[in-house]
C-alpha cells in the first residue's frame, strides 16, 4: 500500500507512520513543524519531509489512502486535494481498526492511568515472550516503537483516548475500537474545550462500553463512582468483572506488593499504580499470563515514560517529575509521593498548561489537590493564555480555586527559576508537575541540586 501522512511529526502519527514502514508499506508524509524526538526518528528511516510546509502537489490519485492527524486544519491545502481526488482518508483511530478489524482488540480506556495500564500489560507480555501488536501513548524499555502492526498477531492492545480522532472527524478515538476485551480505569472531567460539561465528558465512556463487541468484557476499577456508576448502567451484553488497588505496605522507601506468595518489592508506587497494576493483571489473565506469571514479570516494571520520573535521588532527597496535569492525576501523583516519603518535606510543583487548567471555570476542579505538599507552588504563564484565547487569569483566582494554605503562584518563569535553584534540598522530595515545560526550565540542571 502507498500512504500520505498529513501532519506526519505527531506522536502517535509519526509512530504509525515507523510502523506501517516496517510492515512494507510506502509512506509518504507532511507537516509544518517537526519536533525531537519525532524529527530524528523519522529521518533515520528517511520519513522526514525535505521541507516542511503543504503541499499538494503530494496528493496524487495512486495514494492507497491518506492518514489525518489533529495538528491539520479542517482546510488544509493536501485535504482538500485529496477530497477532491475522491481518496480513502482516515483518521489515525480509523486507520487502527481497519488494521486490527480480525484481531481481539484490547482497549484500555480511562481519564487517568490508561497510558501506565497499556504499559504495564505491554511489559508483562514482553517478559514472557508474547508477541502482540500494541499502540500506546508513552515511549517503553525494550520497544522500539509506540506502534506495532502485524499480519500474524492475533492481539492488539490500544491505549483508549477519548479525544476527537480527527479535524473531520468529531468522535472521540476510543469509539472507533470496538473492543473484545476493555478495561475503565477512572472518569475524572478532562478536555473542556471538546467536552464543555460533565456530563457530555461522561457520555463518551457510556457509548466506549456500548461499543464492546457483544460476549465480551470491561474490566472496571470499583474503585470510581463514576466508572462504576457507567458500566452498571449499561445494558451491553458483555461480562463486568471489577476490580480495585491490591494490598501494599510502604517500609523505607520501596513498597511491598501483597500477593499470594507473600510481599513483593516493585518499582512504581502509590495507591492509583497499585490499582493500575490489579487492572493489568486482570486483562493480562485474559490474554493467557497466568497470576504468577504476572507477578514475576510486573516486579521489574519501572513505570511509564513521563509518568513519576526519577531525576535525581541521594541518601537525604528525590526529585520527580511527572506528566500529571489533570485535577485528579495531580492528586494521585502527590499523595503517592507524600505515602512514598512520610519523613520528607515534599516540595510539590505544578504548571497550569492545558487548555482546560487556565480555564477560569475549570480552575475549581483543582481545590485540595495540593493539599499534601508540605509546599506547594503553582505556575502559569499569562502569555499561554492570551494564546489560548482564555479570558485572564488572577492570582487571587488560582489561590481561591486550590484552597492550599500558603499556595505560591508565579507567572514569570524567571522568578519560578529562582524559586527551584535556590530550594534547600536536605531532607526533601521535589516534585515537578506539568504537560509542559515550566517556562523553559533547565531539567538537566535542576538534577544536580541533589550531587
Amino acid at each position: 500500500m502507498k500512504i500520505h501522512f498529513i501532519a506526519i511529526g505527531g506522536s502517535a502519527m509519526h509512530n504509525l507512520a515507523l510502523a506501517l514502514q516496517q510492515k512494507g508499506y510506502t509512506i509518504t508524509g507532511s507537516d509544518d513543524i517537526i519536533y525531537e524526538p519525532s524529527k530524528s526518528r523519522l529521518e533515520a528511516k528517511g520519513l522526514c519531509p525535505d521541507e516542511f510546509g503543504w503541499f499538494p502537489k503530494k496528493i496524487t490519485a495512486d495514494l492507497d489512502a491518506v492518514i489525518l492527524g489533529m495538528h491539520a486544519k479542517p482546510d488544509n491545502p493536501e485535504l482538500i486535494k485529496a477530497q477532491e481526488l475522491d481518496l480513502k482518508i482516515y483518521s489515525y483511530p480509523e486507520f487502527i481498526f481497519e488494521q486490527s478489524k480480525y484481531k481481539t482488540r484490547v482497549v484500555i480506556g480511562g481519564s487517568h492511568g490508561k497510558t501506565t495500564i497499556t504499559s504495564m500489560i505491554l511489559h508483562v507480555l514482553h517478559y514472557h515472550d508474547k508477541d502482540v501488536d500494541y499502540m500506546v501513548g508513552a515511549q517503553l524499555e525494550g520497544f522500539e516503537t509506540m506502534v506495532k502492526l502485524t499480519e500474524e498477531n492475533d492481539f492488539i492492545v490500544l491505549e483508549g483516548d477519548e479525544y476527537l480522532s480527527s479535524p473531520i472527524d468529531r468522535r472521540p478515538k476510543f469509539h472507533l475500537y470496538k473492543p473484545n476485551i476493555a478495561l475503565l480505569s477512572g472518569i475524572a472531567w478532562d478536555h473542556i474545550n471538546v467536552f464543555p460539561t460533565f456530563e457530555n465528558y461522561v457520555e463518551q465512556f457510556q457509548v466506549f462500553v456500548d461499543s464492546i463487541v457483544e460476549g465480551g468484557s470491561i474490566t472496571y476499577n470499583s474503585e470510581d463512582e463514576e466508572v462504576v456508576k457507567v458500566v452498571e448502567a449499561s445494558k451491553n451484553q458483555i461480562r463486568k468483572i471489577p476490580y480495585s488497588a491490591p494490598e501494599f505496605t510502604v517500609e523505607d522507601g520501596i513498597t511491598y506488593l501483597e500477593t499470594p506468595e507473600g510481599e513483593m518489592p516493585i518499582e512504581v508506587f502509590g495507591r492509583h499504580n497499585l490499582n493500575n497494576l490489579a487492572g493489568a493483571k486482570w486483562i493480562c489473565q485474559h490474554m493467557g499470563v497466568d497470576e504468577d506469571d504476572f507477578y514475576e514479570a510486573i516486579a521489574s516494571f519501572k513505570g511509564a515514560s513521563k509518568r513519576l520520573d526519577k531525576l535525581a535521588e541521594n541518601s537525604k532527597s528525590v526529585i520527580y517529575k511527572d506528566f500529571a496535569h489533570a485535577p485528579s492525576k495531580v492528586k494521585a501523583t502527590l499523595t503517592a509521593v507524600r505515602e512514598q516519603y512520610p519523613d520528607k518535606k515534599v516540595v510539590a510543583c505544578l504548571e497550569l498548561h492545558t487548555y482546560s487548567s487556565l480555564n477560569a471555570t475549570f480552575l475549581k476542579q483543582y481545590k485540595n489537590t495540593l493539599n499534601n505538599a508540605d509546599t506547594a507552588v503553582v505556575f502559569y504563564s499569562p502569555e499561554a493564555v492570551k494564546i489560548k484565547k482564555l479570558d485572564e487569569v488572577t492570582t487571587d483566582q488560582i489561590k481561591e480555586a486550590f484552597e492550599k494554605e500558603g499556595l505560591i503562584v508565579y507567572t514569570n518563569p524567571d522568578a519560578f527559576k529562582d524559586f527551584i535553584f535556590n530550594l534547600n534540598m536536605g531532607n526533601k522530595a521535589l516534585l515537578l508537575m506539568s504537560s509542559g515545560n515550566y517556562g523553559g526550565l533547565d531539567l538537566e540542571a535542576v538534577k544536580k541540586l541533589i550531587d
